[in-house]
């Protein structure tokens, strides 16, 4: 009996030490783990800005959203304020700020900014031109809303100078070449 009483105090002595280490070790991994699914909130607030960036489109250059979807600007919007809610916006979703914008390449972050709309969102400016998707641009490059006259006013997209696109006369009715 004595013999067993011996192994079961041994076995106790070294299981011991073993599985707490065992435990530290889960636990940091625990922690790491945490910090690499978790950023700071600094990290975090970058991370969900919509970044604007720019492409080669039938256009010439104009900027597009992270999807490579056209950016348009809404000749109604005045004093860097959007004009298009409701049925307009089901159309031409705004561009929405969850955190600050970010410049992609091409894009200039001096001309990025955001405006408060009526529902209180951040939409996303660049050159003081509140920035709108459109429902019918489905694949990376379309710009089927270039020069549609909707909701009021005429919808042009955007060149990285900030300034409307307009199609070139000369440009054949596919769409193909275009200037600003």
């Amino acid at each position: 009996m004595q013999i067993n009483d011996r192994s079961n105090t041994t076995r106790a002595a070294t299981t011991g030490p073993s599985l707490i280490a065992t435990a530290a070790a889960f636990a940091a991994l625990a922690a790491l783990a945490l910090l690499l699914l978790h950023p700071s909130a600094g990290q975090a607030a970058r991370a969900n800005g919509p970044v604007v960036s720019t492409a080669s489109a039938s256009l010439g250059r104009i900027l597009v959203d992270s999807r490579g979807h056209t950016l348009y600007l809404f000749q109604k919007d005045t004093n860097g304020k959007s004009a298009c809610a409701g049925q307009c916006a089901s159309f031409w979703p705004p561009l929405i700020a969850s955190g600050k914008p970010l410049a992609g390449a091409g894009a200039r972050a001096s001309l990025l900014g955001t405006t408060k709309r009526a529902d209180g969102r951040m939409q996303v400016t660049y050159d003081h031109h509140p920035l709108y998707t459109f429902v019918k641009d489905t694949k990376k490059g379309q710009t089927n809303g270039e020069a549609l006259s909707a909701f009021g006013a005429k919808w042009y997209a955007v060149s990285p100078a900030g300034a409307r696109v307009v199609k070139s006369s000369s440009s054949p009715s596919s769409g193909g070449g275009g200037g600003y």
